[in-house]
């Protein structure tokens, strides 16, 4: 079967500065019938090795250290073998959840995970977090934004190691160039579009000020 994706949702809490939230979190899988990368490991390694089966776990990607993107990825790497890639700039986020188990590979602006036969190209999007980055798959028309772009608007910015001018520059720069049609598989909730997002952008600098 040829390259393609699949979502899982798994459930758990996100936490920083001091508060703790229920999230649901969508944990993409990419790849085909033989190898695949995880795109997240959220709350629930279990799950995603039986969605992963009995295929190569070529990578664990993470888009961004929060906890909730994170905190099942050394489980993941440990039942799988699989390495864990993470941007250096979120290693201080990543420290809060694993002080004792560093990523094994650093993510980089333009490095491109070659998996199944497609390649994901890792945008630096910086403003959620400091090492955030989604990954662009233009073969099957997809960028995967972590929490840097969701349907509505950007991630949020109201907490530790993020600023808001920083992510709308990430978005305007990095995402809304990329084509109308491309399809933003994002860290939590529904699907959406470039096209149908980067009308908006004015509407949230203004809202963000």
């Amino acid at each position: 079967m040829a390259a393609h994706i699949e979502r899982l949702v798994t459930t758990g809490q996100f936490s920083l500065d001091g508060g703790t939230w229920d999230v649901d979190n969508n944990v993409w899988l990419v790849g085909d019938d033989h190898e695949v990368v995880v795109i997240d490991a959220a709350h629930d390694a279990e799950t995603i090795v039986r969605a992963v089966g009995d295929r190569h776990l070529a990578a664990i990607v993470c888009t961004h250290a929060h906890n909730d993107h994170v905190n099942a990825a050394p489980a993941l790497a440990d039942r799988t073998g699989a390495v864990i890639w993470l941007h250096p700039d979120d290693l201080p986020l990543w420290k809060l959840t694993h002080p004792d188990r560093a990523p094994d590979r650093h993510l980089a602006d333009g490095q491109v995970i070659e998996v199944a036969g497609i390649d994901l190209t890792v945008l630096h999007t910086p403003g959620h977090a400091p090492g955030a980055v989604c990954l662009h798959e233009p073969g099957l028309g997809v960028v995967f934004t972590g929490d840097t772009l969701f349907t509505g608007g950007p991630g949020a910015t109201g907490r530790s190691y993020s600023h808001f001018p920083t992510i709308i520059d990430s978005i305007r720069d990095r995402l809304l160039t990329l084509p109308p049609e491309t399809k933003v598989l994002t860290g939590h909730g529904d699907p959406t579009t470039i096209g149908a997002e980067a009308p908006h952008l004015q509407e949230w600098i203004e809202r963000g000020h």
